[in-house]
């Protein structure tokens, strides 16, 4: 197995009500397969968050972001092997035309609908937060291995899952 980099970049672009969301639909071995997700990716070697997020956009959907926001730091514990820490962004300018995405089907989800979608539970919390507009926060995701949510910890506060 590669050994990669537990950094990565999450973003949301977000346009009249709407976030663009991946459905995780092509790699096999994906944590993430039939999620649900923003766009994002693990970072390069010397990269900071901005450039990963950037170069990430670029890749998965051919738009270049000009306006973005961190917005917090999440840790994901698959519970499975998978760790990482997620710079969490958002996006509402952009430059470009909206390409396909080789890892899946890229789709504006009416921001009220995306719970319905097949998310991982955590992301639930986050997509609160943002809605919420909440300040930069840090969010510990725990699972038990499958998609159950086991802990979820919101800037060093146990949250009740």
């Amino acid at each position: 197995m590669e050994e990669r980099t537990p950094l990565t970049t999450l973003c949301y672009l977000e346009r009249d009500g709407q976030y663009l969301m991946l459905h995780r639909t092509v790699k096999k071995n994906d944590v993430n397969k039939d999620k649900w997700i923003g766009i994002g990716g693990h970072f390069e070697f010397h990269e900071s968050p901005e450039e990963c997020l950037l170069r990430e956009a670029k890749e998965e959907t051919g738009l270049e972001l000009t306006e973005y926001a961190l917005r917090g730091i999440v840790t994901f514990d698959s519970g499975r092997g998978d760790f990482e820490y997620m710079f969490l962004y958002t996006a509402t300018q952009w430059d470009g035309e909206l390409a396909s995405c080789s890892e899946g089907e890229l789709e504006w989800v009416d921001i009220e609908r995306i719970e319905t979608l097949n998310l991982w539970e955590g992301d639930k919390i986050f997509f609160r937060l943002l809605h919420e507009d909440h300040p930069f926060f840090s969010l510990k995701l725990v699972y038990d291995g499958t998609d159950r949510l086991v802990s979820a910890v919101l800037d060093g506060k146990a949250l009740k899952i």
